[in-house]
């Protein structure tokens, strides 16, 4: 605790550094009042009936910290820009022409974050309008005012969003689109502490003694998911690499022993949007047709999502997402080609498609474990209530695991800004 203390003041010893932290701290203070700013012709008591029957717009209303619920002009949060961000990944894999701008260094990426702009914003509306035939019953004067006013704020508000975390990344401590997505999820813990709260008195965690083991229970799980989510965001797979060594000219290249570091949590937290989204789309549909419908079907898909059975379906689809998003973005091939390129070996394995071979192997063996643990920390929440009848557990799957990471992510970066100046950081 003395050594924390210690470092926190070093932190603010440092004058770039405080500046940074200090910018961060006003534009997040500018994100939550925005996140309270409320949008007309929405009200905020029919949209939380409707966020709370298990839809996708429950969703996008925890990556907004609330905002949707509350009928804001940041309901939609920075979730445009997520689709849009995981739109362009995958069409450089499938499209030559943004695969060599992605390549291309600084000026490439610098294209490819504009078309995600682009793309944010025309995302944004989309979006925009189909929350708004999708909440239609939460509209006081339906019509084309109303459209314009509700879409149009949606809209800008995920593009001053989008601005906003830019503006962190650049002038603040980095990251900027993820500490807007922390501080919304964090901005719903007082909700969950709440909950808990209320689990509390009306003896939902057992009678007198009971009930304070339960609730120290609770906490210690809460800080056990926490601790096991950390270990799996820096756990890494090493794979020892050996290059050759070469003489250019005069000089001699090469020689040294180096390692691949392959993350265990390659895919992060897009394999549980992914399988949420798609279990939630279902009854948001129906809802936009059939919202008053009584039929057996129409019921059957609007209540599908808090059955429990369809937990081991949201497993399975995390699964699956968690494979197809790791090897989208990490190709063996390639790796090994490169590394023949560059006179890199494996010891013990042959250059070319077996050392391909072998990567792919290692790679699918660490998302076997990454998948189990994605599946199991989505679900968890669901089955805990289901077996417990507690209400208001929130503390895992998307939530902590975003949050988590981002806290690493941020704290990486203050480390390296203090050990340039010769101060002790907080990772060591």
């Amino acid at each position: 605790m003395r050594a924390l203390i210690e470092t926190m003041r070093n932190v603010w010893k440092i004058q770039d550094l405080r500046k940074k932290l200090g910018f961060t701290l006003v534009m997040i203070v500018i994100f939550r009042i925005g996140a309270a700013i409320p949008v007309p012709f929405l009200s905020p008591d029919a949209l939380r009936e409707i966020v709370g029957e298990g839809s996708i717009f429950s969703l996008v209303n925890i990556l907004g910290g609330g905002a949707l619920a509350n009928a804001t002009i940041f309901a939609m949060s920075i979730s445009p820009y997520i689709t849009a961000s995981i739109i362009m990944q995958l069409l450089q894999v499938a499209v030559p022409k943004l695969e060599q701008l992605a390549k291309e260094g600084e000026e490439g990426r610098k294209i490819i974050a504009q078309y995600t702009r682009y793309g944010t914003v025309v995302l944004g509306f989309l979006q925009a309008t189909g929350l708004y035939f999708g909440l239609i019953n939460a509209v006081s004067n339906p019509g084309w005012v109303s459209f314009l006013t509700i879409t149009l704020s949606f809209t800008a508000g995920t593009a001053f969003l989008m601005w906003l975390g830019e503006q962190i990344t650049e002038h603040g401590v980095g990251n900027g689109i993820s500490l807007i997505i922390f501080a919304g999820i964090l901005s719903s813990g007082p909700i969950g502490a709440a909950a808990l709260q209320r689990n509390y008195v009306h003896g939902m965690l057992g009678q007198g003694i009971f009930a304070i083991i339960g609730l120290l229970g609770i906490l210690a799980l809460f800080l056990g998911i926490i601790t096991a989510v950390v270990w799996i965001q820096q756990a890494e797979r090493r794979i020892p690499v050996q290059y050759a060594k070469r003489v250019v000219g005069r000089k001699m290249y090469g020689g040294q022993s180096t390692h691949i570091p392959i993350k265990v949590n390659m895919a992060g937290v897009i394999p549980i949007i992914f399988a949420t989204s798609f279990v939630y789309l279902p009854p948001t549909m129906v809802g936009f047709f059939w919202s008053q419908s009584e039929h057996p079907v129409a019921m059957f898909f609007k209540f599908l999502p808090q059955k429990p059975w369809m937990s081991i379906i949201v497993g399975a689809l995390i699964m699956f997402f968690t494979f197809f998003y790791t090897f989208i973005q990490f190709n063996p091939i390639e790796l090994a080609n490169n590394m023949k390129k560059n006179g890199g070996f494996i010891p013990g394995v042959r250059p070319g498609k077996p050392t391909s071979d072998y990567i792919f192997k290692v790679i699918n063996r660490i998302t076997w474990f990454s998948a189990l643990f994605l599946a199991v920390l989505q679900v968890f929440p669901s089955i805990l209530q289901y077996v417990t009848r507690i209400e208001g557990v929130w503390f895992a799957g998307a939530s902590v695991l975003i949050m988590v990471g981002v806290a690493l992510e941020t704290m990486k970066q203050i480390e390296s800004q203090m050990l340039m100046r010769h101060y002790k950081g907080f990772l060591e």
